[in-house]
């Protein structure tokens, strides 16, 4: 997949360094993935759900962050969209973000 917007990786890092090495991880997985669908998204994260509005959402580290990135599995490109804590996905409308 091509991942735009690795800046947002970053600057979780950098905001959260617990969680470099599980960004790190996740990075790698989904960037040698050719997903087609939710179906091929859970063989990688099997814990992945789809929120809508192309959104995907992703637990990192466990289930204490979330990652949210919109998915066009027709052109094999994501968008990372928010990646913070649990509490701060609370928060937000993730269909829209």
């Amino acid at each position: 997949m091509v991942i735009i917007t690795k800046t947002k990786l970053v600057e979780a890092g950098d905001k959260h360094p617990d969680i470099i090495d599980a960004l790190n991880d996740w990075y790698k997985k989904a960037k040698k993935a050719n997903w087609n669908s939710l179906a091929d998204i859970k063989k990688t994260f099997n814990s992945a759900d789809y929120v809508k509005n192309d959104r995907y959402v992703f637990n990192i580290k466990g289930n204490d962050y979330r990652l949210v990135a919109m998915i066009f599995f027709d052109i094999r490109t994501m968008y990372i969209r928010f990646i913070d804590t649990h509490s701060e996905y609370d928060k937000i409308d993730c269909s829209t973000i």
